[in-house]
């Protein structure tokens, strides 16, 4: 990230600190990232604290195992992320994040981003630590970034980095919440219009991954229209029209010698994706917004179905899958904000396994963008029912939730 845009959240300039016991303070408070404040030391050194809080309320259709017409009501905490970002030199800098991971089990704060950054020019960085492992557009815009409030839990089939919701050593886990500790080279060429990621982490730990093979992750992106300006390799589904006309197109692949199923039946891990993003400043100042993503998992050499259907080891989707979205942020404001009115489709089709779909109508109350925003969504069909069950017995019916949710960042 450059001087000027320091950390994903966005942080308007530096702000000098009057007393040195309040930058301590602040330091010490080990938020992650980009937003909030910036602490400025001298003409090199600085250090930013932010903030961002996910917070929803769910019904659905005979959830959590009630019968009949009967629907679940459910409180959920879905994230609180403390920021830390910081510059000791010209050329390097530190970002450290947390998040509730286990949320709704009581919650426990963990590391989610811990990363050393040689930053020396637009071609060429290196990240190095635990961090976003290069993936789909999805994956890098993370839950704070994205257009759509429900974007994992009713979205295609996760990355393995993503499987987990925490980093086990016992052949269940190739990371969590997207990141796995690894290196990323990254950079942009042609005025910034073609971007890159290139990626080299431990995936899988343990179990079919016997031979503790790394996984290879990489992504590239070429912007058409005007260039996406985002800390990193990091994206955005939206910029609500602040960002220009933007029409992107990527590839991204995950590769991992071992890196599905379990240790007595091990097979060859390979993800492939292709995204796109088509956002368009209209005449009235309203802003269409199109998403879409394909993916095409395979698992070569081994982890036959009736593996997967036993159950247990390293379970990742094979098969295919699409994701496509369509918005509309109307130009006026309403009180405090616009409303930006949404729909999108996801297909998810194992290979051995049944077909799941989801139907879902929203809108979003934008306030302050990416920082303060309120959505409100319906689904409708069997994603929700049938998971990441991909035997060939999963079975789901058809059902519907409602849900209400609220993003604030700083």
């Amino acid at each position: 990230m450059s001087d000027t845009k320091q950390t994903r959240l966005g942080i308007r300039g530096y702000k000098v600190l009057p007393r040195m016991a309040l930058l301590i303070c602040a330091a010490a408070y080990t938020q992650n990232s980009q937003a909030g404040a910036t602490f400025k030391i001298d003409d090199t050194k600085w250090v930013s604290i932010g903030a961002g809080l996910r917070t929803s309320f769910q019904a659905a259709e005979s959830g959590a195992g009630l019968s009949g017409d009967k629907w679940s009501n459910d409180f959920n905490l879905d994230n609180i992320r403390l920021y830390l970002n910081g510059q000791i030199h010209q050329y390097l800098k530190v970002e450290f994040n947390t998040d509730c991971q286990t949320c709704g089990n009581g919650g426990e704060m963990r590391i989610l981003d811990a990363i050393g950054k040689v930053e020396y020019n637009q071609y060429v960085n290196l990240w190095m630590g635990r961090m976003l492992v290069p993936a789909e557009r999805r994956e890098m815009n993370g839950p704070f970034y994205s257009p759509i409030y429900n974007t994992f839990s009713s979205g295609t089939p996760f990355e393995p980095s993503d499987f987990n919701l925490t980093i086990k050593s016992d052949g269940t886990s190739a990371g969590s919440f997207g990141r796995d500790d690894g290196a990323t080279i990254w950079g942009a060429a042609l005025e910034g219009h073609l971007q890159y990621a290139i990626g080299f982490f431990r995936g899988l730990r343990g179990g079919a991954n016997v031979d503790d093979n790394l996984l290879y992750a990489q992504r590239f992106a070429y912007n058409f229209w005007s260039v996406e300006k985002n800390p990193g390799y990091y994206t955005s589904g939206t910029y609500y029209g602040k960002g220009g006309d933007i029409l992107t197109v990527a590839v991204s692949n995950q590769y991992q010698e071992g890196g599905a199923g379990t240790l007595l039946d091990s097979g060859n891990f390979r993800g492939t994706t292709a995204d796109v993003l088509l956002e368009k400043v209209l005449p009235n100042n309203a802003v269409i917004t199109l998403n879409g993503e394909y993916k095409n998992y395979g698992i070569t050499g081994g982890y036959n179905q009736s593996s997967r259907n036993a159950g247990g080891g390293f379970a990742m989707f094979e098969g295919n899958a699409f994701d496509v979205s369509g918005m509309y942020l109307l130009p006026q404001k309403i009180l405090i904000g616009q409303l930006q009115p949404y729909l999108r489709y996801v297909n998810v089709m194992p290979t051995g396994s049944s077909d799941r779909a989801a139907f879902e109508a929203g809108t979003n109350y934008i306030i302050d963008g990416h920082n303060a925003k309120v959505s409100l969504s319906y689904i409708y069909g069997d994603l929700m029912s049938k998971g990441l069950n991909y035997s060939s017995t999963a079975s789901g019916e058809d059902g519907s939730a409602i849900k209400l949710g609220f993003q604030l960042q700083i």
